[in-house]
């Protein structure tokens, strides 16, 4: 049943390499969720962080299509991934291990946001326990530079005609949808941002980003810093300085990884 869950998702689970070692009984699942147009392997390579140290790792990228689309016009698409990729937690029968996210960019916050509501309002998944969240380059505001810069890299690999057709789409959707239909939709949609900084979770919290990331703004990610801990969250925060968008790992590995797992470990208890 989990095998097939995770074919119809579209998502990797990875068990940690040879038996279980003495003393992994506490360590998370570890869920990553990646930015838009993230290919798995990129992902891969972070899942090795945690893999090394005995953690069972998800992952998972939205479609780059509902990112883009759908969720930036205010279609809630992608209630219904996060509650299967919950509910692949009682097919693989790990959901009484301690959860930990790792989050990357926008597209990777608005398919958390909607696993952090399910959490707390659906019974079923109020059993699981999340330790802890790491955010990488997120999250940040509604930016419409920012946006068609993260987009041209998701459409590099597209026809060249194709890739602006659908840029020049998209931004003039955006345009009417943010000047036009604005009076009206602030009343019925809350944007992903403004979810972020009053969402209920309490666990403590990492953000990792760059005063340099031309996609996601840095005064965006210290004003959730400070909004989460005015709400008595455990909050940590790195600035990279100079790294650029998602790709701090790639600039400083082991400084990266090291701040990864040191908070891993610090959120289930250990030294």
């Amino acid at each position: 049943m989990g095998k097939k869950a995770e074919e119809e998702l579209g998502c990797v689970v990875e068990m940690p390499p040879g038996p279980p070692e003495e003393g992994t009984a506490d360590l998370p699942v570890v869920i990553l969720l990646g930015w838009a147009g993230c290919k798995d392997r990129y992902l891969e390579k972070y899942s090795t962080i945690y893999l090394q140290k005995g953690c069972v790792v998800i992952r998972y990228t939205a479609p780059w299509r509902l990112v883009f689309f759908s969720e930036s016009m205010g279609i809630k698409s992608m209630q219904n991934l996060a509650k299967k990729l919950l509910e692949l937690l009682f097919d693989y029968k790990v959901m009484m291990k301690p959860l930990f996210f790792h989050v990357f960019s926008n597209g990777g916050v608005m398919l958390y946001r909607y696993i952090v509501d399910l959490l707390h309002t659906h019974q079923e998944f109020q059993q699981l326990k999340v330790v802890g969240t790491v955010f990488d380059s997120a999250p940040g505001r509604k930016n419409l530079s920012g946006a068609l810069r993260a987009m041209s890299v998701v459409l590099a690999s597209y026809n060249v005609c194709v890739k602006y057709s659908l840029l020049l789409t998209f931004a003039v959707l955006a345009v009417t949808f943010r000047i036009v239909l604005y009076p009206f939709s602030r009343f019925v949609h809350e944007t992903h941002y403004d979810a972020m900084l009053k969402q209920p979770s309490g666990w403590p919290e990492l953000y990792l980003y760059s005063k340099a990331d031309p996609v996601i703004l840095a005064n965006d990610v210290e004003n959730m810093v400070e909004a989460r801990r005015q709400r008595q969250v455990l909050v940590k925060a790195v600035d990279f300085i100079d790294s650029n968008h998602v790709s701090h790992m790639r600039m400083y590995p082991t400084s990266y990884m090291t701040h990864c797992t040191s908070f891993m470990y610090n959120c289930i208890g250990r030294t």
